[in-house]
């Protein structure tokens, strides 16, 4: 029995009916869905053991009506990979984009930064600062683009990169130190499904860290000029009249979404470029900006 049909029959044993649906995905993750019921085989690179308290804290009360919780806190196995069971939503759909529940995510964002660490043991830094070097190592090539690439990443910080695990959140001064806090890990808009309201969803990058990684993405399109300034605005407002606190005090937003954002520019120049090398094509008018993105990064 293959991977895909393990997984529908577990999605059967907790109630899922009908044909099963095979969700298509740009990785090795595996996600099927059967009625209102779907499963989901993490990454080979995601091990049970991080996942657990990751899982533990979706299904937790603290998060009650922010993320999507799963219908089993167990982590299961099957074929070797991590496999986890949630009930089905529905996602933003592409003909929404234009009207896309930007608020929505930036207030449930702002929801779960203020959810107390301390109620959630165990959980792993999160993902944010991970994913990007991840994406850059994927890059084999070594053309002019993929090194304009790889010299966007090393003007960042590396100790994000490589540093230890965050420490807890403290006092934030004038400068301040980067907070800890609950984050996503790698928030956007496929990452909120709608169960008579709007959810979180995704585990497999939540954990301890810096929360402007979360709005990162959002402001790396803006800044490449791939969003809308006044969906921008929208998304920002509604993340700080929620009090959000990713941003700290102060009236500069770019204080402490800089960084992250020119590091979520070069994710998304790292994954294209591969992208586009896997498909054998070239770069399409979204990716260009992204790599014109890069290059301004190195010139700065």
């Amino acid at each position: 029995m293959g991977l895909e049909e393990e997984l529908a029959g577990i999605a059967g044993a907790y109630g899922g009916t009908g044909a099963p649906v095979v969700h298509p995905t740009r990785t090795d993750v595996v996600v099927v869905r059967r009625g209102e019921v779907v499963v989901k085989a993490h990454s080979a690179r995601d091990h049970a053991e991080a996942l657990r308290p990751r899982l533990r804290a979706a299904a937790s009360a603290a998060l009650t009506g922010v993320m999507l919780p799963p219908l089993t806190p167990e982590v299961l196995q099957v074929a070797g990979r991590a496999v986890t069971v949630w009930p089905a939503g529905r996602p933003v759909a592409q003909d929404e984009l234009d009207d896309a529940p930007w608020e929505e995510g930036a207030r449930l964002l702002a929801a779960l930064h203020a959810v107390p660490l301390t109620g959630l043991p165990g959980l792993p830094a999160a993902g944010g600062p991970a994913r990007a070097a991840r994406a850059v190592r994927r890059m084999t090539a070594d053309g002019p683009v993929e090194r304009l690439v790889r010299r966007a990443f090393d003007g960042l910080p590396q100790e994000l990169f490589h540093g230890p695990a965050p420490e807890p959140f403290g006092a934030v001064g004038e400068a301040g130190p980067l907070p800890a806090l609950l984050t996503h890990g790698d928030w956007h808009l496929g990452q909120l499904v709608r169960r008579g309201r709007w959810l979180l969803i995704d585990v497999d990058d939540l954990g301890v860290g810096d929360p402007a990684w979360d709005l990162a993405r959002p402001a790396a399109w803006y800044a490449a000029g791939l969003l809308d300034p006044a969906v921008w605005e929208r998304f920002l407002g509604a993340y700080l009249a929620s009090g959000g606190p990713a941003l700290g005090r102060g009236d500069d937003p770019w204080r402490r979404l800089d960084v992250p954002a020119r590091a979520l520019t070069v994710q998304l120049a790292a994954v294209a470029v591969v992208n586009a090398a896997g498909e054998s094509r070239e770069l399409d008018e979204v990716e260009h900006s992204l790599i014109e993105a890069c290059n301004r990064i190195v010139r700065v």
